[in-house]
């Protein structure tokens, strides 16, 4: 099968130019090492049993070793030998190459595994699953470059209703893409296995209980695009799942789940407002595909169909997945706002240039005149003399076209958006 591009090839390609090395870093089977493999010429798999006592003995003997090999040489899952990290940081230290090494890894190491940071020499680059335009279901006729420039947009989506149910179950794992039967909803379900009896256990050689984990991860699905505390998990557990379990446990769980790459928390925006009303500070959590959260709740394309409301919270959860993917593509960044009245924006998306737009996430046309209402009184309410004028204000939707309406707001299809 050949290479799928994926959006981050470009930023691996550039920090290679400037860097000795660069981490791809992201959960389990999002695709890392066969991104890695495309962009080197030789590769150390460590989690290869056949080769461990080899690995041990360097490890032990003479770890310089492991950078004998043509570059860019490629280290799969470097935090089962975090010695390499101080390795590659001394060479690049010594020599001042740039692109010699690319390391992977599904899992924070634990503080203290490495003696150095790796600043200035070892540069992060964060790998999701799949976006819809990577995946090849989006038609990529609309781009956030255009959006910022103020271009007029057009473009027809691709997916139907149950199109966009089936891509968000199935998810965008790259060994599922392609699969025409059921069974690539399958796919999630054994990630949340592997994850809940494998990687889980297996992190810092803690262990975790399985039954709390999965508790922890069904209440994260059932709160799913929503801000949520961690009390709120704890009693959910409690009065759902006939559970207790203690706010530390949570918290520790929540952290392993963080250290895998499983979760990700959008924040509270720090843009200024008029608004008397202070911002609340819990941030939304959001698993890196919405197809684990539908695994977890056992759901399949004709469930979502036929529960339009927690079809929309996941729903918006896909959007966020693009949107993630798309931004860290010119180093921007995603928070949200919502205050004392319940009045929400879903997303507002910022460059490191300041630039900045808001974002609101509707499954159904029929929400479509709602949203942009809510977007322009929005506007109205910031305080432009101290974060600038909107860029843009996006109406993201499940419906299929795209076009830039009378009053500004942008219609945006899932179906036809790219970076």
């Amino acid at each position: 099968m050949s290479y799928l591009p994926r959006v981050v090839d470009k930023e691996i390609d550039e920090l290679m130019e400037i860097m000795g090395a660069v981490l791809i870093e992201g959960c389990k089977w999002c695709g890392k090492s066969t991104t890695g493999i495309h962009h080197s010429k030789s590769i150390i798999e460590f989690q290869n049993p056949d080769r461990k006592q080899e690995y041990e003995e360097i490890k032990n003997t003479k770890p310089s070793l492991f950078l004998e090999g043509e570059k860019p040489r490629m280290f799969d899952e470097w935090q089962m030998y975090p010695v390499v990290w101080d390795s590659i940081r001394t060479d690049v230290d010594h020599f001042g190459k740039k692109g010699q090494y690319i390391l992977t890894g599904s899992a924070r190491p634990s503080e203290g595994e490495t003696m150095h940071t790796g600043t200035g020499r070892i540069s992060r680059v964060l790998m999701r699953p799949m976006s819809l335009f990577e995946s090849g279901e989006s038609t990529g006729e609309v781009s956030f470059k255009d959006i910022f420039e103020g271009k007029d947009i057009k473009g027809v989506s691709k997916l139907s209703l149950e199109d966009i149910a089936s891509v968000l179950v199935r998810g965008g794992w790259p060994a599922a893409i392609g699969i025409k039967s059921d069974a690539k909803y399958r796919f999630a379900q054994e990630y949340v296995k592997s994850l809940v009896h494998e990687e889980v256990k297996n992190l810092g050689g803690t262990e975790r209980n399985p039954e709390k984990m999965m508790d922890v991860l069904r209440s994260l699905a059932r709160n799913i695009s929503t801000p949520v505390a961690n009390l709120t998990i704890e009693e959910d557990i409690k009065n759902n799942f006939d559970d207790d379990i203690s706010r530390p446990t949570i918290m520790k769980y929540l952290n392993t789940l963080e250290k895998l790459f499983v979760i990700e928390d959008v924040n509270v925006t720090n843009l200024n407002f008029r608004s008397k009303y202070a911002l609340r500070t819990k941030p939304k959590k959001y698993f890196v595909d919405p197809s684990i959260a539908t695994a977890i709740l056992e759901m399949r394309p004709k469930d979502l169909i036929n529960d339009l409301n927690t079809f929309g919270f996941l729903f918006e959860s896909l959007c966020m997945r693009d949107l993630k993917i798309y931004t860290q593509s010119y180093g921007g960044d995603i928070t949200f706002y919502r205050d004392e009245k319940d009045n929400e924006i879903d997303a507002i998306l910022r460059t490191s240039s300041g630039k900045w737009g808001a974002i609101e996430i509707k499954l159904g046309a029929g929400y479509i005149d709602e949203a942009a209402n809510n977007l322009l009184k929005f506007k109205a309410r910031v305080d432009t003399k101290k974060c600038g004028e909107p860029a843009f204000l996006v109406v993201l939707t499940g419906a299929n076209y795209s076009y830039k309406r009378e009053d500004g707001v942008y219609v945006v299809s899932i179906g036809t958006l790219k970076n």
